[in-house]
């Protein structure tokens, strides 16, 4: 499989790293040899190949293994679909039981081996599929499906059972969905539904269920891929695939863990590079999430910041309800690009406009004012008491005529104006009927995004369930929330889309210099003293104070001498984590007296307290500047993140951080700073200097740096402080804490 499997790297793959050096060829790449380019300086994959999986979806042939027509076995009703789907399909269906003749009329084989062809397809419904796996991988069969449940998902016997699937499957060539999976691959698709459709990946089949039902509502579904325990294919697979699917325009996602971060990376970074939209959901939000999750799949849900900036850095729309799901999923596959950002809300009734426009503007939404030309060309049609400058307040009574045509044209023919919501928050006809009908035949003619709300809680009336639904140019919502966050979303897509630049092509491939002076550094299984760590941070050219070591207070003296006073003294040894908390620290040392007494009640408190110490450092005093704190850390899934945030000794308790996956490059660098609730500090308050931002951007693409060489060999990295001087003069790292895996 591609990547490591929780992103952490095996001995294999620090020879990995090796071969993006160009040394030696490398492992295979979903099948093919890979390349000194397929892989970063950590060893981890920037490539990967997009499975064919149009034989799984539309098979010539099929072999159901355990297939059933015996009245009240569960086989049965499995089969019968299959049998159902395989013809709507043309499919051809061979049965595979060894005491039965036929099934359904269907002649039928009594092992794999006796199967008259060679499929596509194996659906296996037998309890212990590992035996058929290893026949079918004699019949060269392309996929096969395992329905069984009790692998992953039941604890640690199971977790070996499927490891032992998952290997056989490798070793045979097949791919294979689930196991622990069910019939959603092989639902009866609408084919009379027309535009853009919607792929559907899921995890659980029940949760998939509302957004399969978005064809009764006109909204078109290409497939579903329901992945269950992912011993083989998993939601990357599967993304990869959708994405190069012409007829798709939105991938919509319930996803409860992912099987490798890095894969799921290359497949949003492919869905974003052709600019198809991704929403997801994504469960573990909260511990108990997780753990239901974990349970549930037998995988890793992963920290869910780091899943969260994750799929922000690749465009993936993360949301929380399957609702969400559904209704951002159908405006992102429906609505063309925005030729504006500008959104006008539409209303007869002021009180509704002003809700709307209050939500909307929450959201982040630009209402931009309508211009005087405009609103007087409203007030044609709008009598001249009724506010037209957006919101745009028809009073009701022009939608009962040709009026009522003309301004929904007028406001669409403006060229700010990008989208336009019309709530309706209950049906009042013939006005309710004459308005949706306008706005539909108003929406054949732009390509300009129309949004209806349409609030009664019945749902039966004939303007919702004929005009609205019938039109597949008009996003129909039920919830005014729903409709604002999946226009916000739609709209964010797309400015994200135009400028996006895949991070893979310009990640590192061979190492930098810094790396080999950073081995030498590098001390497995121990933290480093601050000493050595601020010697690591130099090696990647992130500068320090002026600083020395010393093991006397004579030394101490002349130290400060050099360095110049002011100056801080700190104890330095590789167990210290908490230097302020043990009173290791000294500040603001302005003579050799001063100095002379911090060195012996520093190296006191360290013998009172039993820490090691390789010496006092004398440092530079650095006062004026933003204390942030810029670091390193692992996660199981994706391997090593970084982290900027708001930093000296209450970064704990301001928590005010942001964090990305490697790799990344300098405008998601500059993402991680907007991100701050505290980045005004950077700017400047309360007739401060603004900060030079440029330097910490700089900072932290050297931390990044670093973390991509040294891999997992660098467990832990904490600057903490890095302060940032006043524009133009840099950023120096105070302190610093690393730790060896």
């Amino acid at each position: 499989m591609l990547g490591s499997t929780h992103g952490t790297l095996t001995t294999d793959s620090r020879r990995a790293r090796v071969i993006a050096c160009g040394e030696e060829p490398g492992p295979a790449v979903h099948g093919r040899p890979a390349q000194a380019d397929d892989l970063d300086v950590s060893g981890r994959p920037l490539y990967a190949d997009v499975p064919d999986l149009d034989r799984f979806f539309r098979p010539g042939s099929v072999a159901v293994v355990g297939a059933s027509d015996a009245e009240g076995r569960p086989n049965t009703g499995v089969t019968r679909q299959l049998v159902s789907w395989a013809e709507r399909v043309g499919a051809r269906l061979h049965p595979v039981h060894p005491t039965r003749a036929s099934v359904f009329g269907l002649p039928c084989a009594a092992s794999v081996a006796d199967l008259p062809e060679q499929v596509d397809l194996a659906v296996l419904l037998v309890a212990d599929p590992l035996p058929v796996i290893e026949q079918l991988a004699e019949t060269k069969v392309k996929f096969a499906v395992v329905f069984a449940s009790g692998f992953a998902e039941t604890g640690e016997q199971g977790a070996a059972a499927q490891e032992r699937l998952a290997a056989a499957v490798e070793r045979s060539g097949i791919r294979l969905l689930g196991p622990n999976t069910n019939l959603n691959a092989f639902e009866r698709f609408r084919g009379d539904l027309t535009g853009p459709a919607i792929a559907l990946i899921t995890q659980s089949g029940h949760q998939g269920r509302p957004v399969f039902a978005l064809q009764e509502l006109g909204v078109r579904l290409s497939h579903w891929a329901p992945t269950g325990n992912e011993a083989d294919l998993e939601t990357a697979d599967f993304l990869s695939y959708f994405a190069e699917r012409p007829e798709v325009g939105a991938i919509a996602c319930y996803v409860e863990g992912l099987k490798d971060g890095r894969s799921f990376l290359l497949a949003a970074d492919r869905a974003a590079r052709r600019g198809v939209p991704v929403v997801a959901v994504k469960v573990g939000r909260t511990e108990a999430g997780a753990r239901t999750a974990a349970s549930h799949t037998g995988k890793l849900t992963g920290a869910d910041d780091v899943v969260d900036a994750a799929m922000r850095q690749y465009g993936v729309i993360r949301v929380d309800g399957l609702d969400e799901l559904q209704d951002t999923a159908t405006l992102l596959a429906r609505a063309r690009p925005p030729r504006a950002s500008g959104v006008v809300i539409y209303s007869i009734s002021g009180g509704t406009g002003a809700h709307a426009a209050d939500l909307a503007t929450a959201a982040g939404l630009d209402l931009p004012a309508l211009s005087s030309a405009k609103q007087a060309e409203l007030h044609q049609w709008i009598p001249a008491y009724l506010n037209v400058a957006n919101p745009v307040d028809n009073g009701g009574h022009p939608v009962g005529d040709e009026r009522g045509r003309k301004i929904i044209d007028a406001i669409l023919d403006d060229p700010a104006v990008g989208v336009l919501i019309c709530p309706v928050t209950g049906p009042f006809p013939p006005l309710s009927d004459r308005l949706v009908q306008d706005l539909v035949d108003a929406a054949e003619r732009t390509d300009k995004l129309v949004c209806v709300v349409w609030g009664s809680p019945v749902g039966t009336e004939p303007a919702y369930r004929e005009v609205l639904l019938g039109s597949s140019r008009v996003v129909t919502f039920r919830t005014l929330a729903n409709c604002i966050s999946a226009v916000r979303a739609h709209l964010e897509h797309h400015r994200f889309v135009t400028g996006y630049r895949s991070p893979f092509d310009q990640a590192p491939r061979t190492l930098s210099p810094s790396f080999r002076k950073a081995q030498l550094l590098m001390r497995p299984g121990q933290q480093l003293s601050e000493h050595a760590a601020k010697q690591l941070l130099r090696a990647y050219g992130i500068r320090v104070p002026r600083e020395q070591l010393v093991t006397s207070a004579a030394a101490a003296v002349r130290a400060a001498g050099l360095v110049g006073y002011p100056v801080v003294m700190k104890a330095s040894g590789a167990q210290i984590a908490h230097k302020t908390e043990l009173g290791l620290v000294k500040i603001g040392l302005t003579s050799a007296s001063q100095v002379r007494d911090a060195y012996r009640e520093l190296t006191d408190i360290a013998r009172y307290e039993g820490v090691a110490l390789d010496g006092v450092l004398v440092c530079q005093m650095v006062e004026r500047g933003v204390e942030t704190v810029v670091g390193v850390t692992h996660d199981d899934l994706f391997g090593p993140t970084v982290t900027v945030g708001l930093g000296g000794v209450l970064v704990e308790v301001l928590r005010d951080a942001a964090v990305r996956v490697p790799p990344f490059g300098e405008d998601q660098a500059r993402d991680m700073l907007a991100e701050l609730r505290g980045r005004a500090l950077l700017d400047g308050v309360r007739g401060r200097p603004p900060a030079d931002v440029d330097a910490l951007v700089e900072v932290v693409l050297r931390v990044q740096r670093m973390a991509l060489e040294l891999g997992d060999d660098l467990a832990e990295l904490d600057i903490n402080p890095l302060v940032v001087l006043p524009r133009g003069q840099g950023a120096v790292a105070l302190d610093a804490l690393a730790v060896c895996r």
